[in-house]
């Protein structure tokens, strides 16, 4: 693709295609002389024949005689140009690597006569030995001569004498001396015996024969391992040869020690639990019998919760990969490299919420990503059509040809300039090049001026012009109405002007914006991300697509190679539709307060599921395999050969029926195969497979048959302008009508959390996924570290559940036919959809505590000492289940304890919204707009964590904290007023209150923000405890004498 093409800007159904340059400063190239050197200057010369000297057949790059010797000698044996290994020309002397070309030198072996007789000693005795071999066994049915034939490509056909003289292939001239008669009975196929000089007997070439036999023999044993190889043989690069064919990657289970007894706690822990509720349902409290009701039904759905949750974690695992071999299989050294192209797409809608200085960041990373440059494509999907973020890529692209080259050098991780330039480690480490602290300096400076540069076009953007945005050569910004504007392409870097400053390739970068309309339905970010897959299948078509956000970088540079050991496994990547990555984080406060790690989720959840089907797909940080996504099942393994019988028993009648259309001549067929068996002729077959797969693609010709090429590629002989055309036709809006886009393919419709919709479709076809967790993390990103961001975060994954669970798609009914969905992956996706109905059961059970302590009434009727072993048993299996799976995890306890207390605080606020949003779409029609998360500031450290930012979302857990603490004080109070005997009761209902208040303690921080940096904890126990002793003080009174009470001068001390 051509970098300097401009921004091509059109719609298909306008027929509108405009081409825009001057956008940006044209870049100097220098022009190409066929007829001079490009290397030395020289003339190229000319050939014996009087032709121009070519030193490269694949792309004609002007190289002389001299310097294409010196190359082949002293250099790399490459063209400069296209890396392919330079051929030897004719008259050109033999190098290191030429022993593996089939060309033989003309001039070396002009009079090598040796060598064509032994060939052609070899030969006969081939020849010899097959007729040998065929001999006594007839002839073949299908030869009209009862010949068999050899051919060899050196020799010519030469005759042979045998029933008849028609000459056969391969074998060595042959006459029969007078007298001797051929017998026409006997099927002799072989040559008959020469005849010796001087002698009227025939015998056999006895030397050769045995020779040849003897040397068959040698190579049969040796195969057998009968025979041990020569040491004089030993090839030194076999042991390399040998590890590039072992496994890419392997299965590393946990060890036993510790999956085991949580196994068996897990399945106690359902005992205990089965024990419980047949209790809690069989002894009912009479005298408060809604209460009872209502815990009993919370208890029940908690307890089928946890089911759903807790057994897809069953079977845990990890994965180790290795890259040495990968590098060994698919980078040979002097060859060409044979990893698989990737095509990257990063995903931004509004600049202001989504900062162009992160969005740089992360394609600066993508581009200097540890890959061959001709294998990457970056795509950035700017579905905003915004001008700010447009203007912003163009100067990353600039500032790449600086970085990318810094990277490189000197191995540098992260290779996010931002999050590198503010490490704060020895970054002197591990570094011996004596410029690294010169160049680290001079880059930190470049990438200072950048992200001024980038500043001033933020702040351009806050005025917008009445007149709208007008570009560099005063054209109007195509984008300037957001919701009515066609699509854009632009090839900021590419093959011609992708260079960095040292002249070497970088990655293809692609800016590409799809067309809006009003009136048409565009899908969110799941129509952006099927804009992407086709427009990358028009412009490079790789087989392999990496899913990022705009906030997230690669933190390791080996990330892609990392997931092609799972994809390039020729064992195990044929059935990979996936790899997921987990999701790791910067800038999140120490305590990490609102659980935005999620790491109970990526280290615990995450792994069971990758021993059953494979994770699901979470959003970003996920290599796909594109025929995964355009809806192909997996390839099927190889069948077990069906039982063969003579239909004498009834227990075979059901294969009566296909052995009676084998004899017909009938097999069945399914699909197009078919068509000319019902009276279709061929060229009708084709033109209902045509329009079968512009049912399934659309009218995009360029587009189907990319989705036909299972190892990617675009036909070399499309022209940059035919293709950029067509990427803007199929990026129309209306594209994807009447298509099965949305639907079948790409990213699924009907869910703005389409992540978990578009997994569970690939899980259903049968596909697998694979969970991959390198040391060093390979993606890191921003989360809201807001309370209120975080609410609203949480809220939009909850009505995406909700929406899934209300849909034809839903885990419950769906996908059971093909039976390639396993049951304990089914469970986690139902567990994925119906997590945020607990909102309601646990609203009510933290309700629940505050009702008993105000009403004086309690749950639970008085339960005697047996009884009581089934509460404690119960606590006791809840807290070693937890304690064994942060053994095999690796998880800390106190980010199991963030993870349970945001479960309660996201449980009864967004959770409870989302199904309330989602049962007003399903029954009301009444839709909700889709929120862009707020990226972090990174101008203050943690300056968003007390910013206070009021939303209905608060309300819930607010009230919940109030009635709960209004509750303990009123319960605390009525048991010192009715004495010894009431405190038993209290300590069960104080129990649960302080469980509810504990739980919800980050959001009460989070609630009060700083307060001058005081405690919020000094706080709620200044108001218990000023209550609790204000009471005491009230009830006790010590200062007022008692007006009544016993006179113990009259009745005693005993009255």
């Amino acid at each position: 693709m051509e970098a300097s093409a401009g921004l091509v800007a059109g719609s298909h159904n306008r027929n509108e295609l405009v081409v825009i340059h001057g956008h940006e400063e044209p870049k100097p190239l220098r022009s190409v002389n066929r007829h001079v050197c490009e290397i030395c200057g020289d003339d190229i010369g000319k050939t014996a024949d009087g032709e121009l000297f070519v030193a490269c057949n694949e792309c004609g790059f002007p190289v002389c005689r001299p310097c294409y010797e010196y190359e082949r000698r002293e250099g790399t044996q490459h063209c400069p140009q296209c890396k392919t290994r330079y051929k030897r020309l004719k008259g050109s002397p033999r190098v290191e690597g030429d022993e593996e070309e089939e060309d033989v030198d003309d001039i070396e072996h002009e009079f090598n006569l040796e060598e064509e007789a032994g060939a052609m000693r070899q030969h006969q005795a081939e020849a010899m030995l097959h007729a040998k071999m065929r001999y006594g066994r007839g002839l073949p049915a299908d030869d009209d001569d009862r010949f068999s034939v050899i051919t060899n490509p050196r020799f010519p056909e030469t005759p042979i004498v045998g029933r008849s003289s028609r000459p056969v292939s391969g074998e060595f001239p042959l006459t029969i001396p007078a007298g001797v008669a051929t017998s026409p009975l006997h099927k002799r196929v072989h040559p008959y015996p020469l005849s010796e000089s001087g002698s009227g007997r025939y015998n056999w070439d006895f030397s050769r024969e045995n020779e040849a036999w003897r040397g068959r023999m040698d190579d049969f044993k040796s195969k057998q391992a009968l025979l041990a190889p020569d040491p004089d043989d030993f090839d030194p690069d076999m042991p390399l040869m040998d590890e590039a064919r072992q496994p890419l990657s392997r299965k590393v289970p946990i060890a036993s020690s510790k999956v085991n007894p949580y196994r068996m706690i897990i399945i106690l822990r359902l005992v205990v639990l089965a024990f419980f509720l047949r209790y809690r349902i069989l002894n009912p409290v009479h005298d408060a019998l809604g209460l009872w009701l209502t815990s009993v039904i919370c208890e029940i759905w908690f307890a089928i919760s946890w089911i759903l949750d807790q057994f897809p974690k069953w079977f845990p695992i990890d994965r180790e990969t290795y890259l040495d071999r990968l590098s060994l299989r698919y980078e040979r050294e002097g060859e060409p490299s044979m990893l698989s192209a990737v095509d990257i797409f990063v995903s931004t809608v509004d600049p202001m919420k989504e900062p162009p200085l992160v969005t740089a960041n992360t394609v600066l990373s993508l581009l200097a990503v540890d890959y061959p440059v001709d294998k990457i494509s970056c795509y950035v999907s700017d579905d905003g059509a915004s001008m700010l973020t447009f203007e912003a890529l163009s100067e990353t692209a600039e500032f790449g040809r600086k970085w990318v080259p810094f990277c490189k050098k000197f191995t540098i991780e992260p290779r996010a300039p931002e999050m590198y330039f503010s490490l704060k480690i020895d970054y002197l480490k591990d570094k011996v090049h004596p410029d690294f602290v010169k160049e680290r300096r001079a880059m930190k400076r470049e990438y200072e001026e950048f992200k001024v540069r980038i500043n001033a076009l933020v702040a351009k953007a806050l005025k917008v012009p009445e007149e709208g945005w007008v570009m560099q050569d005063g054209i109007p910004w195509p984008g300037n109405n957001t919701k009515d504007h066609p699509g854009m392409i632009q090839v900021f870097l590419g093959h011609s002007g992708g260079h960095d400053t040292e002249g070497n390739h970088l990655p293809r970068l692609v800016y590409v914006s799809r067309e809006k309309r009003p009136g048409f339905q565009h899908h969110k970010k799941a129509g952006a991300m099927n804009a992407l897959i086709r427009v990358s299948a028009i412009l490079t078509n790789a087989p392999f697509m990496l899913n990022l956000d705009c906030d997230h970088y690669i933190n390791n540079s080996k990330a892609i190679r990392e997931a092609m050991c799972f994809l390039m496994d020729p064992q195990v990547g044929r059935k990979v539709c996936f790899v997921q990555f987990p999701q790791r984080f910067d800038g999140i406060d120490k305590n990490d307060r609102y659980a935005n790690r999620n790491t109970v989720f990526f280290d615990i959840n995450m792994k069971g599921l990758d021993g059953i089907q494979g994770p699901v797909y979470v959003g970003t940080g996920c290599v796909f395999r594109r025929q995964a996504l355009y809806g192909y099942e997996p390839p099927k393994g190889p069948k077990r050969p069906k039982m063969v019988s003579c239909g004498c028993c009834s227990c075979f009648g059901r294969r009566k029926k296909a052995r009676d259309q084998l004899k017909k001549g009938k097999p069945e067929l399914d699909g197009t195969e078919d068509l000319a068996g019902q009276g279709f002729d061929e060229e009708k077959a084709i033109m209902m497979s045509e329009i079968n797969f512009e049912k399934k693609f659309g009218q995009s010709a360029a587009l189907i048959a990319s989705t036909l090429m299972e190892d990617g590629g675009v036909p070399p002989s499309a022209s940059p302008a035919a293709l950029l055309k067509e990427a803007i036709h199929v990026i129309s809006c209306g594209y994807e009508d009447k298509t099965e886009w949305g639907y079948e393919l790409g990213w699924i419709y009907g869910s703005i959390t389409e992540d978990i919709l578009t997994g569970f479709k690939m899980h259903c076809r049968g596909w697998r996924s694979i969970y991959c967790m390198p040391q060093l993390p390979a993606f890191k990103g921003s989360a809201p570290i807001n309370l209120s961001d975080r609410l609203n975060q949480v809220l939009r994954w909850a009505l995406g559940s909700v929406e899934i669970f209300f849909s034809r798609h839903s885990p419950l009914w769906y996908g059971y036919k093909g039976g390639h969905l396993k049951w304990l992956e089914r469970f986690a996706y139902i567990n994925t959809t119906i997590y945020p109905f607990t909102s309601l059961p646990l609203l009510a059970y933290c309700a629940l505590p505050a009702i008993c302590l105000l009403t004086g009434k309690f749950i639970m009727p008085t339960i005697s000492t047996f009884a009581s072993l089934f509460f404690i048993m119960l606590f006791i299996s809840i807290f070693a289940t937890g304690i064994l799976e942060l053994r095999w995890s690796g998880v800390s306890i106190e980010e199991w304890w963030r993870n349970e207390q945001f479960w309660v605080i996201g449980g009864v606020s967004a959770h409870l919204f989302a199904v309330v949003q989602g049962l007003l779409k399903v029954l009301a029609g009444i839709d909700t707009n889709f929120t862009v998360t707020s990226k972090a500031s990174n101008d203050e450290e943690l300056g968003e964590l007390y910013a206070i930012k009021w939303t209905t979302l608060l309300i819930p857990p607010t009230t919940l904290l109030i009635i709960n603490m209004i509750g303990v004080v009123a319960g605390v109070s009525d048991a010192i007023n009715n004495g010894y005997q009431s405190w038993g009761p209290l300590f069960g209902k104080l129990f649960f209150a302080f469980w509810v208040i504990v739980h919800l303690y980050p959001f009460l921080k989070g609630l009060m923000g700083r307060q001058s940096r005081t405690p919020t904890i000094v706080v709620i126990w200044s108001v218990l405890l000023a209550s609790i002793f204000s009471l005491l003080w009230v009830r006790i009174d010590p200062f007022v004498l008692k007006s009544k009470g016993p006179d113990l001068k009259q009745c005693g001390i005993n009255c």
